[in-house]
C-alpha cells in the first residue's frame, strides 16, 4: 500500500500534463484518457478501504491516520522571521476514508455525464481532471499548507467549467462563486498563518494538521488555548473559530452565504453539478469538522447552539425555496442547501451520534443529490427546458426515468430504508440528545423533513402523474427513456443509496472508532 495515496492524488494531473500534448481536435481521446484516470482513482481507493484497519482504537490523532506519506517538500529561509517548512503530508483516517471512496465515485459519474462534450474537449478534461485531483487532496492532505492549495485550486477549475460550459447567465454565474469562494478563502487563510505561528513541531513552526489537532501549541503564542491576548475585544481563538465557520460554511454553503450555489447550479452543465453537489459542498462540511472542530473543540462547545441554529435555518429557509421553485434544477439546487443544514445540526450537538450522522449524511448526500442533478439533466438534454409546469403525465411516457427519480426523491426526503433516512435520523437523535441546545432545534429540524416531503411530492405529481403532457410539439420525438449511458450512470447510484439505506455500517464501520476519540476531545461525554 505504499504511496497509494499519492498515485490517487496526482495521476489525474499526470494524465492532464498528457492530455496537453494531444491535439484538441481528437475530442474521443480526452474523453477517455478522463475515464481511465478517474476509474483507476476508484479502483486504488476500493483497495484502500479493503486494507483500512476499523478496529483501530486511536489514542491520538497521530495513530488516528492510516496509509501515511510524509516528506519534506519546501524550507525557505524568511530572514528574521525564520525558516517556513512545509511538508507533503497525506493519509486517512475513519473520517475522510469514505469521502475519498465517495470522491473517486462520484467523479467517475461525472466522466460518463460528460461523455457528450465535443465543444473544446481538451480544456474541459483538463480542467476535470486538476479538479478530480484538487478533491481529493482537501481529504487526504494532513499539511494545513497542502490542504489550502488544494482547496484553492478547487476554484480555478470550476470557475472555468461553469463560465465556458455552463448556461446563458454562466458569466454572472461563475463570477458570484469566483468571489463568494475566494472571500471565505482569505479568512481561511489568516487562520491558517495564525496556526503556522502557534503551533511547532520540535523547534520549529508547522502546517502539520496533526500536531494542530493533538493540541502541540506553544505556550506563549496567539492561539494557545491558555492565551489571554484578545483581538477587538476577543479571544484570538474565538476569532479563528468565527473565520472557519465564515470561510467554510460559503463552501457548504449555510445561509445566509448560500446565494451562489443555486446561480451555479443553474448554469453549470450537468456534469460539474454532479461535482459540486456531491463533493464540492462536502469540502465544506469536511472543513469544519476536522480543522474547526478538530483545533478549536473549546470554542466549538461555545458555539454549537449557533452552529445548529444556522443549520436549522439552512434546513427551513432552504426548504420553503425549493418549495417555491418552477425551475427542476433550482429546485434541486435550494434543496441541497437545506440538506446540508442537517450537517450542521449534527456538528452542532457535539454528541457521537450526531458526529456520525453528519458524516453518513454528507456521504448520503453525495450520492442522492447527484442523481437529482442527472435526472433534471435528461430532461434539459432532451428538451432544453427545465420549468416544471412544461411536463405533465411523463411517467406513462418515461416509465424507467420515473422510476428512478422515484427512488431519489423519496431516498431525498427520508424514505426508511434508503440512505437519506439514516442519516436525518442520526443527526436527529445527536439534536435531541445534545445538552449543547434546546429541543426545539431538534423539533424544528424535524419540521423541515415535512418541508422537504412537499416538495419533492410536489415535483412528483406535478411532472409525471396526471396526463401526459408536453409544452412544445417539437419536444415530443425527445421525449423516450433512459439510454445506456444514463442507466450506467443512475443504477450504481441507486445501489448505494439502498444499500447503505439497508446497512449503514457500510460506512458507519469506518467512522465508528474516530467519531468516539474525536469526541472525547470536548470532554463533555457522550449522549
Amino acid at each position: 500500500m505504499q504511496n497509494t495515496l499519492t498515485y490517487i492524488f496526482l495521476f489525474p494531473l499526470l494524465i492532464a500534463l498528457v492530455m496537453l500534448f494531444i491535439p484538441a481536435e481528437r475530442w474521443k481521446v480526452f474523453r477517455r484518457l478522463s475515464f481511465a484516470a478517474v476509474a483507476i482513482q476508484l479502483v486504488l481507493s476500493v483497495i484502500l478501504m479493503i486494507n483500512f484497519d476499523q478496529s483501530l482504537v486511536p489514542e491520538s490523532w497521530e495513530g488516528a491516520f492510516q496509509f501515511v506519506e510524509k516528506a519534506n517538500w519546501i524550507n525557505m529561509s524568511l530572514g528574521s522571521i525564520g525558516t517556513i517548512s512545509i511538508q507533503y503530508y497525506l493519509g486517512v483516517d475513519g473520517i475522510s476514508m469514505p469521502l475519498v471512496a465517495l470522491s473517486s465515485f462520484v467523479l467517475l459519474i461525472g466522466v460518463i455525464s460528460s461523455w457528450n462534450i465535443e465543444e473544446k474537449a481538451k480544456g474541459y478534461h483538463i480542467l476535470y481532471l486538476v479538479l478530480s485531483s484538487s478533491i481529493i487532496g482537501c481529504f487526504i492532505a494532513l499539511d494545513f499548507f497542502l490542504f489550502y492549495l488544494c482547496f484553492e485550486f478547487m476554484l480555478l477549475p470550476m470557475f472555468f467549467l461553469i463560465g465556458i460550459w455552463g448556461g446563458s447567465r454562466r458569466s454572472y454565474a461563475s463570477i458570484k462563486f469566483f468571489l463568494y469562494t475566494l472571500l471565505g478563502s482569505l479568512f481561511i487563510l489568516v487562520v491558517m498563518i495564525g496556526l503556522y505561528l502557534s503551533v511547532v513541531d520540535g523547534d520549529s513552526s508547522t502546517f502539520s494538521m496533526v500536531k494542530m489537532l493533538d493540541g502541540a501549541y506553544a505556550s506563549d503564542t496567539v492561539l494557545d488555548p491558555g492565551s489571554p491576548q484578545l483581538i477587538f475585544g476577543y479571544s484570538a481563538r474565538v476569532l479563528a473559530f468565527i473565520f472557519l465557520i465564515i470561510g467554510f460554511g460559503i463552501k457548504l454553503p449555510a445561509v445566509p452565504v448560500h446565494t451562489w450555489l443555486p446561480d451555479a447550479h443553474v448554469e453549470a452543465p450537468t456534469p460539474i453539478s454532479v461535482v459540486l453537489a456531491g463533493l464540492l459542498l462536502k469540502v465544506g462540511a469536511y472543513g469544519l469538522l476536522r480543522i474547526a472542530y478538530g483545533i478549536f473543540p473549546d470554542v466549538a462547545i461555545d458555539f454549537s447552539g449557533f452552529v445548529a441554529i444556522i443549520g436549522v435555518i439552512s434546513i427551513l429557509y432552504g426548504g420553503m425555496n425549493a418549495l417555491a421553485q418552477r425551475d427542476l434544477k433550482r429546485m434541486v439546487a435550494y434543496s441541497s442547501v437545506s440538506h446540508m443544514g442537517f450537517v450542521l445540526v449534527g456538528l452542532g450537538s457535539i454528541t457521537s451520534v450526531g458526529f456520525s450522522g453528519s458524516l453518513f449524511h454528507m456521504i448520503s448526500h453525495g450520492l442522492i443529490s447527484p442523481a437529482l442533478f442527472l435526472i433534471a439533466g435528461v430532461i434539459y438534454d432532451r428538451t432544453g427546458n427545465r420549468q416544471m409546469e412544461n411536463f405533465s403525465g411523463l411517467a406513462a411516457k418515461m416509465p424507467v426515468y420515473t422510476f428512478f427519480m422515484a427512488v431519489f426523491f423519496f431516498a431525498g426526503l427520508g424514505l426508511p430504508g434508503l440512505s437519506g433516512f439514516v442519516g436525518e435520523l442520526m443527526v436527529l437523535m445527536g439534536a435531541f440528545g445534545s445538552s449543547q441546545f434546546s429541543l426545539w432545534i431538534g423539533i424544528l429540524s424535524t419540521l423541515g423533513i415535512a418541508v422537504s416531503a412537499a416538495y419533492f411530492l410536489w415535483t412528483i405529481q406535478r411532472m409525471f402523474y396526471g396526463k401526459y403532457f408536453v409544452r412544445e410539439s417539437a419536444w415530443e420525438s425527445s421525449m423516450f427513456d433512459l439510454t445506456a449511458r444514463e442507466k450506467l450512470m443512475l443504477i450504481p447510484l441507486t445501489i448505494l443509496v439502498i444499500a447503505m439505506g439497508i446497512y449503514p455500517r457500510l460506512v458507519l464501520d469506518y467512522s465508528n472508532e474516530t467519531i468516539n476519540f474525536f469526541i472525547q476531545q470536548f470532554s463533555i461525554g457522550q449522549p
